[in-house]
């Protein structure tokens, strides 16, 4: 057979899949760098987890609820104490993590000639998704506080006209969340032009908002074009599930079956997140040590020099480092994996237990130490 081999899409060649660096235990005894909830579930979840999968594998020889409206009527319950109001099952759409949410969302509204748009930084796998479903990437910019510059951005929005912008709030790597009136200008600029645009509002880390930070559920009856998305991997400590889901108008639901693959969540992950829906009070129970333990990280980072970017999320981005590498592998040398991402010259530690933050406390000073002085 002539030509390279395998015969790969020419835009895909060469390129490393995605994914943050990983280590053993051995190697890392403390990791912080994939923004994981650091408490598992608790005896009594797992227990019914584990109950729940039971029951779910006598019948496994058929196919799961294909619509899953059960969890649906479950997550939209869930919504309506997290920051949303009226949410119904027919808003719901639920898929293998919000990855393939995003994905699903570029699947049905993207394409060939069509434009999805976000503001750096940002998470780094909305680009992935576009080229995946050959849609054009743009990507804006923040303002030095990773802010959003509003006239900047709807003048960005109505020229490009794009069909989806991507808005992660709180923000990954940075942390930072959107105002309200952020969220409603862009809607709007996203429905000023033909056919219009959807504005998805990615709160993967939405749990982890300080208190009086809205959350953009609150606009859903305000905006058609609005999507937020949420997942059960942070906040809910159930990573390892791969349960995403998103609340918007119903039409958008609509939308998206046409491209999902038949029967794509399987009856043992829909038995796994309705168990944890039944303990969310429990699985939840952690946040508030978290929020304290972000800010703790956050007030400490400070005094010690370095500038870090305010916080809703469960992790922090500090820096800025003439070398970071150089500190992240430093940090590794000592036990403590955080990732190396956001703008050249910072870094992002994730918030873990106590007994963590203080291994990567005192790792980091003995790294900089050895290192170098912030830039």
């Amino acid at each position: 057979m002539s030509g390279p081999f395998p015969p790969l899409r020419d835009e895909l060649r060469g390129i490393e899949p995605y994914g943050a660096p990983q280590l053993t235990l051995e190697q890392a005894p403390v990791q912080l760098n994939v923004n994981e909830n650091p408490y598992g579930p608790s005896t009594e979840a797992a227990a019914d987890i584990s109950r729940s999968v039971g029951e779910a594998a006598v019948s496994l020889n058929r196919y799961p609820d294909r619509e899953f409206v059960e969890l649906r009527t479950a997550l939209a319950a869930y919504l309506d104490t997290s920051g949303g109001s009226g949410i119904t099952p027919d808003m719901v759409w639920a898929a293998n993590g919000s990855n393939e949410v995003m994905l699903q969302l570029l699947q049905a509204f993207g394409g060939p000639g069509r434009v999805a748009l976000s503001f750096a930084p940002t998470y780094s796998m909305y680009p992935e998704y576009a080229r995946d479903t050959m849609t054009e990437w743009v990507a804006g910019h923040r303002a030095e506080d990773f802010s959003l510059d509003l006239d900047a951005a709807r003048r960005l929005v109505e020229e490009r006209r794009p069909s989806v912008v991507l808005l992660p709030s709180p923000n990954n790597p940075t942390g930072t969340a959107l105002p309200p009136e952020a969220v409603t200008m862009l809607c709007e600029a996203a429905a000023s032009y033909e056919p219009g645009g959807i504005i998805v509002v990615d709160e993967a880390y939405g749990e982890f908002r300080r208190a009086g930070t809205p959350s953009a559920l609150e606009l859903l009856p305000r905006h058609r074009n609005l999507v937020v998305t949420r997942t059960m991997s942070k906040a809910f400590a159930l990573a390892g599930a791969r349960l995403g889901y998103l609340a918007a108008d119903p039409a958008i639901c609509d939308a998206i079956r046409v491209v999902r693959l038949p029967y794509h969540l399987s009856a043992v992950t829909q038995a796994t997140a309705l168990a944890a829906l039944r303990h969310a009070p429990e699985l939840l129970g952690k946040v508030d040590d978290l929020r304290a333990e972000r800010d703790a990280t956050v007030a400490w980072l400070r005094d010690q020099g370095l500038e870090v970017a305010d916080s809703d999320a469960n992790f922090a981005l500090f820096g800025r480092f003439a070398d970071r590498h150089a500190v992240w592998q430093g940090l590794v040398e000592r036990g403590v994996l955080i990732r190396e991402t956001g703008p050249d010259g910072w870094l992002r530690v994730s918030i873990g237990t106590a007994e963590e933050m203080a291994a990567f406390r005192k790792a980091l000073l003995e790294t900089i130490e050895m290192t170098e002085e912030p830039a």
